[in-house]
């Protein structure tokens, strides 16, 4: 099958579709341990945040946005795009969506997948992990905490690079090193550059609740940077499932869509 014939459905169908399997899925009410608890049992999620041995607020478990930002990112913030940007956006809000490279197998990008998808955080001194739930598949992602600076002059990836300090209690996350046209959500159909730089400032409030300042500064595609506010909450006394695209290939096979025009390429970045 070609890549003209695999057009051929609207990408929020598809997530919808492939997200419901899966739910006989092991391990879904298995009491953690390390939870502090009421009396009655159950996690008290208003319990002081917990510290690593060394010092610093640990992050660990398994999160999700209480405002899903898969569909519509900016909410009521005002984002003004480029006319890159806005042309592009404009072509795949034509076609409903259908080029969306998720709907393809591809990773849904690094802004897409955490605030969208269920997500563990695994922490070390020197290196943090998320391990994401997504209706692709299992995706990992790496945050470094050993000193190393973003790479200069990367291979663009679907997730970028990312490095990370620790400002007081909170974690500030900078990434860098994206593919050029991606997808920042679904709905809305807003890209991102390859000039994108995304800052995440990640705040423990209590146990069941953390907090999130995600920056996303690309002046090839937006006027000016632009911050979202995302709360996020503990899933306890759960596992993440495991997620797979490939059995939707079949349905793929009945849908039939014209080949979309190629998405112009960024240009250079502009004065600011």
């Amino acid at each position: 099958m070609n890549r003209g014939t695999a057009r051929v459905f609207a990408s929020i169908a598809c997530v919808a579709t492939v997200a419901s399997a899966g739910v006989s899925a092991q391990w879904l009410n298995h009491r953690d341990p390390s939870l502090p608890r009421a009396a009655d049992g159950r996690p008290n999620l208003r319990a002081a945040a917990p510290k690593t041995v060394d010092g610093h607020p640990d992050l660990s478990g398994i999160w999700r946005a209480e405002r899903p930002l898969f569909l519509d990112l900016a909410g009521n913030v005002v984002v003004e795009m480029t006319p890159w940007a806005s042309a592009v956006q404009k072509q795949r809000s034509a076609r409903e969506h259908v080029d969306d490279p998720s709907g393809y197998c591809a990773l849904p990008g690094l802004v897409r997948m955490i605030g969208s998808t269920p997500f563990k955080i695994v922490q070390t001194a020197t290196l943090i992990a998320t391990l994401h739930e997504t209706a692709i598949a299992p995706i990992f992602r790496q945050v470094h905490l050993d000193g190393r600076a973003l790479p200069v002059d990367p291979a663009p990836t679907w997730l970028g690079y990312s490095v990370a300090r620790w400002e007081g209690e909170t974690l500030v996350v900078e990434s860098s090193g994206f593919n050029d046209g991606g997808w920042l959500d679904t709905g809305v159909a807003r890209p991102n550059s390859d000039a994108l730089h995304v800052t995440e400032k990640w705040h423990r409030i209590d146990v069941g609740h953390m907090d999130l300042a995600l920056t996303i500064d690309d002046p090839k595609a937006y006027v000016k940077p632009w911050t979202v506010d995302v709360r996020y909450q503990l899933m306890p006394d759960t596992e993440l499932l495991e997620g797979s695209c490939d059995s939707h290939m079949k349905t793929m096979e009945h849908r039939r869509v014209e080949d979309a025009p190629p998405e112009p390429p960024s240009s250079p970045v502009p004065n600011r």
